[in-house]
């Protein structure tokens, strides 16, 4: 082959090699982004931090959030940051946090990282919600602090309440999310406030449902399951019977691993309602 049209190939081919490259990175952030919609950016003068959720929003009660963080220079997003967050409530006496996981990446070939944040209050005209990211990047530290906006909810999916034993708890509404006239899998997160900054995960207790429908007699439903853990720091499962459409008070009761119980009452002919409590209306 002539030494002209030898170049020519090489550089042919090395463009094919390239577009299929980018195509396939550009692929992959697509595909990690299907489903999901950004909330907001937070940036600072060296990155911008991209968040996003399924909702689009963060609100009231427990929020899967996943985030990006582009390089503002290279405009390349970063795949190997360690990343944490601290949500903080101002409020006119007080600063506090809420539950929270760490940040965990969703892929190794990926831009995503994932986590979620428990928002037991919304914000209001005088008190709100920041979000510190704090990330380290080839052995640089970084950190941006940016206000957010936490909505409040239609319908109760968290409890906030102190037990029994003097200790304040917070139980949340996570699964499902899309109900079904049928027996549901439910997930439910339960914590503790150790101090107003650390809010660990109870263990080994026991969030016992009565799923009632107060519009229709208050009747109840079939082969419901009271939500437990499966191992040390895991959600609590159960079952969530319902048996048709419309409004439904979900009647908690957080019990020890001895049977006491912490706060709730259980649903008779004269008490048609738990204290503590979820709502759903499909």
């Amino acid at each position: 082959m002539k030494p002209y049209f030898k170049k020519i190939a090489i550089l042919l081919v090395a463009t094919i090699a390239f577009a299929s490259c980018s195509k396939e990175v550009n692929e992959t952030e697509m595909n990690e982004l299907e489903g999901l919609t950004k909330i907001r950016e937070l940036s600072n003068s060296t990155h911008t931090i991209e968040l996003y959720s399924k909702k689009g929003e963060l609100t009231v009660g427990f929020n899967e959030i996943k985030l990006r963080i582009l390089d503002n220079t290279s405009d390349i997003f970063v795949k190997n940051a360690q990343v944490s967050w601290m949500p903080v409530m101002h409020m006119m006496m007080m600063n506090h946090s809420c539950p929270k996981s760490t940040v965990e990446k969703v892929a190794d070939e990926g831009n995503l990282y994932e986590g979620y944040i428990m928002f037991q209050m919304a914000e209001n005209a005088s008190e709100y919600w920041d979000l510190t990211i704090d990330y380290t990047i080839n052995g640089v530290d970084y950190s941006i602090t940016s206000e957010i906006d936490v909505l409040a909810t239609e319908k109760r999916t968290v409890n906030s309440f102190t037990g029994s034993d003097n200790e304040r708890y917070l139980v949340t509404y996570i699964e499902p999310t899309e109900p079904k006239v049928a027996i549901n899998d439910m997930k439910i997160g339960v914590w503790k406030m150790e101090n107003m900054m650390s809010f660990p995960m109870v263990n080994d207790y026991t969030v016992k449902i009565d799923p009632r429908m107060p519009s229709m007699g208050n009747h109840s439903s079939p082969n419901n399951e009271n939500a437990t853990q499966s191992n040390p720091d895991d959600f609590y499962e159960g079952k969530l019977s319902l048996t048709m459409t419309g409004y439904w008070k979900i009647n908690l009761q957080l019990a020890k691993a001895d049977g006491t119980i912490l706060k709730g009452e259980e649903i008779t002919s004269t008490v048609e309602s738990s204290s503590i409590f979820f709502e759903i209306e499909f």
